[in-house]
């Protein structure tokens, strides 16, 4: 009788945050419906100035093309300085973008604190929250949208790692034989080396974000922790039924639509199992994993594979002993 009675009070409260918060997935595309009220305006805008600047940076993201050709050059020719100057040429403007997108990462953290602090507070429960900031709520879903969208296009451009490592070890060099650098004053070493650890995850944005939310939580030790994980959790049970349920997924406008609310179902199941005690995996996790994974396989084939790997490679406990066998065995690649 217990569980009957805990699957009616998650049911009816799942309905309850579709019917009030649907609206904020439902019209991504319709900016006007999520206009903040006077109680979100300062975190709203402060979160906006960031999500503005956000398209832009995938933008460039996606037309990255790096300086292979360039450096191979240089490299099988280390004797002909005219090719050497190339390749630095061709480098230094690349690493000032990958500057830009390490920076925009440091201000993307920044707005999810904001966020945070507005969804979480005692104010009113996760449920409330999401009914009464809607547009703070839109904003966190834009936030992780743009944020698995950046990682899918990071980890399918090896260029990035390659064209900062050879930088790195041209700036060596040239101090090294007393050469001055162009470039070095916008790039030192101190930065450079924050900037490597960034690329070298493979799912960097992911990484800042599961990061700075295990911070806010650490930072916030007199808010429950389950303030925060309740909004994920909730956030991700949104998403779920919205994608399951064809009455619901009728209503979306475009499959850009379906894209973005499988990204947001993604990064809020992995912030909820970097901040989560036990993770997302475990039997008393409130995010149903397994209906969570049959959405994402139910999408056309190849359609979901960067969120698939997402889950597989960048969660903390999906290979704890406690993680069910089934949800192991389905999140093995076929």
């Amino acid at each position: 009788m217990a569980r009957c009675s805990c699957f009616r009070w998650f049911k009816g409260s799942v309905f309850t945050v579709l019917r009030s918060v649907g609206i904020v997935l439902f019209t991504l595309l319709s900016p006007a419906d999520a206009q903040p009220t006077d109680a979100e305006r300062e975190v709203w805008d402060q979160v906006d100035v960031v999500l503005k600047d956000a398209k832009g940076i995938l933008d460039e993201l996606q037309a990255y093309k790096g300086a292979g050709q360039e450096i191979r050059e240089a490299i099988q020719n280390p004797s002909d300085e005219a090719l050497q100057e190339q390749a630095w040429a061709a480098v230094v403007p690349l690493v000032g973008k990958l500057k830009k997108f390490y920076e925009f990462s440091q201000r993307l953290e920044s707005a999810l604190h904001s966020l945070l602090g507005a969804l979480t507070s005692v104010t009113y429960d996760p449920t409330q929250h999401l009914e009464r900031e809607q547009a703070l709520a839109k904003q966190f879903a834009e936030i992780l949208h743009f944020t698995l969208r950046f990682d899918e296009l990071k980890m399918t451009n090896p260029a990035i790692q390659n064209d900062f490592s050879y930088y790195r070890r041209t700036l060596s060099r040239m101090r090294i034989n007393n050469v001055p650098a162009e470039g070095e004053n916008e790039v030192n070493n101190e930065l450079a080396n924050r900037i490597s650890l960034f690329y070298a995850d493979a799912t960097p944005m992911l990484k800042t974000l599961s990061d700075g939310t295990t911070k806010f939580v650490s930072e916030n030790k007199n808010l429950p922790i389950e303030n925060t994980t309740d909004c994920l959790s909730t956030m991700a049970t949104v998403c779920k039924v919205m994608l399951e349920t064809p009455e619901y997924r009728s209503r979306f406008s475009s499959e850009e639509t379906v894209s973005f609310c499988l990204r947001v179902m993604v990064g809020v199941i992995i912030l909820y199992d970097y901040v989560h005690p036990v993770g997302a995996f475990a039997k008393s996790s409130k995010i149903d994993m397994k209906g969570c994974i049959k959405v994402l396989k139910d999408q056309p084939p190849n359609s979901v594979d960067g969120l698939l790997n997402a889950l597989r490679y960048t969660t903390k406990h999906l290979n704890d002993e406690s993680t069910n066998k089934t949800i192991k065995t389905m999140l093995q690649k076929d």
